[in-house]
């Protein structure tokens, strides 16, 4: 590894730029690489995101870049700056299906590190799923989504979808330097990780509703359809999604590929609906043959009561609307059966799995040592 005026970084083979550090799968990657025992490494890692630096990021080693990279006035002075980057992991969206607003996102970042950074080796995208169902706004009799299992060479639907001009910037960004950078896109199932105040969080969700049930002494109440209640479902777990980032920009086979990531198991919500109540000490109460409600409208007002929680508790300070995407979970106990093939992974070398309910709990637990959850 070379620095600009051609000395070794020290003790580092490997250094990665982290574009959405604080979500669920960046800061799963980040703890990942920090680990000196990681394929690749020992990495050195540069993580950017929009927010102040977060407390709970200081125990990871990252070199923190605080970047709107909305704008490319900012993103250009600020990442041009990393000659060393060998590999960008890019796991950040802007919170909407926006195409344009994410493409341009995407692109100021390439187009301040591809020529910029000598020794780049690696682009890792993240999509997901979206990429076979498609963007709930557009779903209607014209346009269905593909039936499950999803395969990784399913044709992209007829319809908008920022996912599909994400790829497709990569591959032509690329290009240019085909010989020397190589890309993979990862397309994982709903993501089981620890990342307080993230946008894409749902065990976090569940738990900060579980924590209100149990403050005002009410049971746990599914609040979804009877589809998503009982139909298959599978899930990543952050640290195998990291593993499989890392898989894929080390392992020579897997360059310049789309892979879809899971566990390599299914789940029910009627299952861990009861593993999720026990953690909290809560009664279970699954669907009952009521129509759904929104959760989000479920926990309007509810500002309040989660102060109280939080004072009451020691958690770490943390506002409702930062802590829970309960629109998220609206969303996940409306869907019907949702699996994807590893069929694909495992042609190419990557074997790893993990138990979905372990990695749930493991996530509740992580979330309680972080003190954000009681």
């Amino acid at each position: 590894m070379l620095e600009p005026n051609g000395a070794a970084v020290a003790g580092h083979r490997s250094v990665a730029l982290i574009v959405g550090v604080t979500g669920i799968a960046g800061s799963g990657l980040a703890e990942t690489l920090s680990n000196p025992a990681t394929s690749g490494g020992p990495w050195k890692v540069y993580g950017v995101a929009r927010r102040p630096f977060p407390p709970w990021l200081a125990t990871l080693n990252v070199d923190y870049v605080q970047c709107d990279i909305t704008r490319a006035d900012e993103t250009l002075p600020k990442l041009s700056r990393l000659p060393d980057i060998t590999h960008v992991f890019y796991v950040s969206w802007t919170g909407s299906e926006d195409c344009h607003l994410n493409t341009t996102m995407l692109k100021n970042v390439l187009d301040s590190v591809i020529p910029n950074a000598p020794n780049l080796r690696h682009v890792a995208l993240q999509t997901g799923i979206k990429y076979y169902w498609g963007n709930m706004a557009e779903m209607d009799s014209t346009n269905q989504p593909h039936d499950c299992p999803f395969y990784e060479d399913l044709p992209r639907l007829n319809q908008d979808n920022f996912y599909y001009n994400l790829e497709d910037l990569v591959r032509e960004s690329t290009a240019a330097r085909r010989a020397a950078v190589n890309w993979s896109v990862h397309r994982p199932a709903l993501i089981f990780g620890f990342s307080p105040c993230s946008m894409m969080n749902t065990v976090g969700t569940l738990c900060v509703y579980a924590a209100i049930c149990k403050h005002e002494k009410k049971p746990l109440v599914y609040t979804g359809t009877e589809t998503s209640w009982t139909c298959l479902w599978d899930a990543v777990d952050a640290d195998l999604l990291a593993e499989h980032f890392v898989w894929a920009a080390e392992h020579p086979g897997a360059r310049n590929q789309a892979f879809n990531v899971s566990n390599g198991d299914v789940f029910k919500w009627k299952h861990l609906w009861k593993v999720l109540a026990n953690e909290f000490g809560l009664q279970a109460v699954g669907y009952e043959g009521k129509e759904p409600v929104l959760l989000e409208e479920l926990m309007k007002g509810k500002e309040g009561v989660w102060d109280e929680i939080v004072k009451k508790n020691g958690l770490v300070a943390t506002k409702l609307d930062e802590i829970a995407a309960f629109w998220l979970v609206d969303v996940v106990f409306r869907n019907k059966e949702t699996l994807c093939s590893m069929n694909k992974n495992k042609e190419f070398g990557f074997l790893g799995f993990r138990d979905t309910t372990k990695s749930f709990v493991k996530t509740i637990d992580k979330m309680r040592a972080y003190r954000f959850i009681p």
